[in-house]
């Protein structure tokens, strides 16, 4: 594009493990995520009390870690090798992010099983957006972004097959 100011870029990269109970399963989780990511987690806390899975309000359920900018995409280069290039479209929403989720940390490179450990899965949401985005987020005079300045579905289609090489399975 001839104009810098739409062209796509990753804003951050989430990876996400639910693991539903707090306690030694957590640490576990914790543990992972720190050793796949280098980042230190932080726990997620659950907003409502749910009796069928035991749950209640404020108790720790689970653990995320924001990547940006070069961790980010070194993490989701690891991601995508494990999915083999390939996203389905349902995948993407309309504001251009997409999420995916990985059954087995044990698929990524050099991660070997350890039964002390177990298996877990996790979610990876990525957020894009374009050059301009603060107006949104700033303290000070923030503004709503304008429709033509917004990430589409497509763009980010389109950025994930140019600059990762990514199938997107229709």
């Amino acid at each position: 594009m001839s104009n810098p100011m739409q062209n796509v870029r990753i804003e951050k990269v989430t990876v996400n493990i639910g693991v539903g109970e707090g306690g030694e399963r957590l640490r576990k989780a914790e543990k992972l995520l720190e050793e796949l990511t280098g980042q230190k987690p932080v726990r997620t806390i659950s907003k409502m009390t749910n009796r069928d899975f035991g749950i209640r309000k404020g108790m720790p359920i689970g653990c995320k870690v924001t990547l940006r900018k070069e961790k980010a995409i070194k993490f989701l280069k690891e991601a995508l090798w494990v999915r083999n290039y390939k996203l389905p479209a349902w995948s993407f929403d309309e504001e251009g992010n997409f999420a995916f989720g990985i059954t087995d940390h044990t698929e990524f490179k050099d991660m070997k099983y350890d039964p002390e450990v177990g298996i877990f899965g996790m979610d990876i949401c990525v957020t894009m957006e374009k050059p301009g985005y603060r107006i949104k987020k700033r303290r000070i005079e923030k503004r709503k972004l304008p429709a033509k300045h917004r990430v589409k579905k497509e763009e980010t289609m389109e950025f994930m097959k140019k600059e990762f090489n990514v199938e997107v399975i229709e």
